[in-house]
């Protein structure tokens, strides 16, 4: 054998070694996280600390498989599904399994969390559609999530008997795809020395996250609208507190007092001058009372918010101000009786009758 040829044998060879080592090293790894999300599942205390580290370990698992399968190139566009051996079939889930454990972490930054499982939802259809493993039904939805994602949903929003109709067929789907999936997981002994009913398992089992994930989607969307229209969070000075009102006080000429009022000489500063302007506009506040004495009476009172004024005196400061007009109403309209025997009565009611009817007439 020429020299060339041994050494491109020996290269081969080592070829051939990296990429099972990688291999075996992506099913280890995948096995680890296999184990953890296993683990989470059966929990049922998801606040816990020990739940959420071992939720952020799977989901660090889980991406270390995807860089170990992208550095192997072990997905090619350029392949078809009969190409994938029924091995590598359980890694077309790993981008679903990332999104669907990262909805599951306590996070302050949801809107952020919620992105990262949707893009993880996106890339993991994607890689379904390259092989041409969605169903004509899955890749109407597809389209329609791409289109809208924020308002996709999985059913009809404007026909509520369709939406009703589409949500009883998907649910149906959904538990005939599951009741597969538990027969077979119950029976491992068709799976033993029987590839195709092996592979006939796994692609159930991709049919079955798919229609999840359509759910999840649709759920992502509506969430994150709900998000988009919450008020925006204060900056973090906002929530310190000012300084103490008794602290203010001390800094200030006044001193501190637990009374919510003013004093007194304050508040009989203002009670000087005049109440009207010239345009009757008010110029302090006042209360009317029908006597003094209620005045007198309400001094002592608790909680009374004494009267400055009765109605007389308002009366009488009206008319110095020139504000009140005497007469008007019913008696205005009552015409005085003139005695006919008193003739200079009489004649300054003819005087003036004759005014007013000159004042007429011009």
């Amino acid at each position: 054998m020429p020299h060339t040829s041994l050494l491109a044998l020996k290269q081969m060879r080592r070829t051939e070694a990296v990429m099972a080592e990688e291999d075996r090293s992506l099913r280890s790894v995948h096995e680890e996280a296999e184990q953890k999300r296993s683990a989470i599942e059966n929990s049922y205390d998801s606040n816990s600390s020990t739940f959420q580290q071992n939720l952020l370990s799977a989901i660090q698992l889980y991406e270390q498989c995807l860089s170990i399968a992208d550095r192997i190139s072990l997905f090619s566009p350029n392949e078809s599904l009969e190409d994938i051996s029924t091995a590598d079939l359980q890694y077309l889930l790993l981008n679903y399994r990332i999104a669907d454990l990262i909805l599951k972490v306590n996070s302050r930054e949801r809107k952020a969390s919620l992105q990262r499982a949707q893009k993880s939802y996106e890339r993991y259809l994607r890689r379904l559609d390259d092989y041409d493993m969605l169903s004509k039904g899955d890749a109407a939805l597809l389209e329609q999530y791409q289109d809208a994602p924020i308002t996709f949903s999985t059913a009809s929003t404007s026909d509520p008997a369709a939406r009703r109709e589409t949500k009883i067929r998907r649910f149906k789907e959904e538990k005939a795809l599951k009741q597969k999936l538990e027969y077979m997981q119950k029976n491992p002994a068709m799976l033993q020395n029987d590839d195709s009913t092996y592979r006939e398992l796994q692609l159930t089992n991709i049919a079955y996250c798919t229609h999840q994930t359509f759910q999840s989607l649709e759920s992502i969307g509506q969430e994150l609208h709900i998000l988009s229209l919450a008020p925006p969070s204060p900056p973090p000075d906002a929530t310190q507190r000012g300084p103490d009102l008794r602290e203010r006080d001390r800094n200030a000429t006044r001193p501190y007092s637990e009374r919510l009022d003013n004093p007194l000489s304050q508040l009989s500063a203002g009670m000087r001058g005049p109440i009207l302007d010239k345009q009757g506009k008010p110029l302090r506040p006042f209360t009317l009372t029908s006597k003094r004495q209620d005045m007198q009476n309400g001094v002592f009172r608790p909680d009374h918010s004494l009267p400055t004024m009765s109605i007389d005196e308002y009366l009488e400061e009206e008319r110095k101000r020139g504000g009140m007009i005497d007469g008007g109403g019913p008696q205005s309209q009552v015409q005085p009786v003139v005695d006919e025997d008193d003739l200079e009565a009489a004649d300054r009611e003819t005087m003036k009758a004759r005014e007013w009817d000159d004042a007429i007439s011009i």
